[in-house]
């Protein structure tokens, strides 16, 4: 499947239903796989870093609210990117909140961007950027890889090593 037909999957994480609803509108209007939850440990279980039990979840794009009970967008930010699994994950907060500290402090945390609410159809198209140099990131990883394993560079190293 070529990139421009890949179906991006992303994780949509909001507390409050209309919120979730409207991001998980908009994103399948733009032809994106949507997972909505309501909470970051909700999310944190999908992606399997609750109990150290990764799970398989292809998930290409996470966007989150920033205020939410017991973990914030920010937390939850922190926990991907600690993480050896999902650390690449291009993460995307958004807030009704337009606070310009905590705008830098999550794109300097490591956020791709910081959406203000509520998110329009033009802020998801500012998305596919960022998942498109992860998928080429990942397509360069696997031609590195197969070209390390590949069996004439391995037959050549054999050779040299006669």
């Amino acid at each position: 499947m070529a990139a421009s037909e890949t179906k991006f999957h992303v994780l949509a994480v909001d507390d409050t239903l209309i919120d979730r609803k409207l991001i998980e509108k908009l994103l399948q209007t733009s032809s994106y796989q949507v997972t909505a939850v309501d909470s970051g440990t909700k999310a944190l279980e999908f992606l399997g870093l609750n109990n150290n039990d990764h799970q398989d979840a292809e998930v290409n794009l996470i966007i989150t609210d920033y205020c939410m009970p017991g973990m914030t967008g920010y937390d939850l930010l922190r926990k991907i990117k600690e993480s050896s699994s999902f650390k690449d994950i291009p993460v995307v907060i958004m807030s009704s909140d337009n606070i310009p500290s905590r705008i830098n402090r999550c794109l300097e945390g490591g956020a791709e961007e910081f959406f203000l609410k509520p998110v329009q159809l033009s802020d998801v198209n500012k998305l596919r950027p960022h998942l498109m140099k992860r998928t080429q990131t990942n397509v360069n990883k696997r031609k590195a890889m197969d070209e390390i394993v590949s069996p004439d560079r391995t037959r050549a190293r054999y050779n040299e090593l006669e």
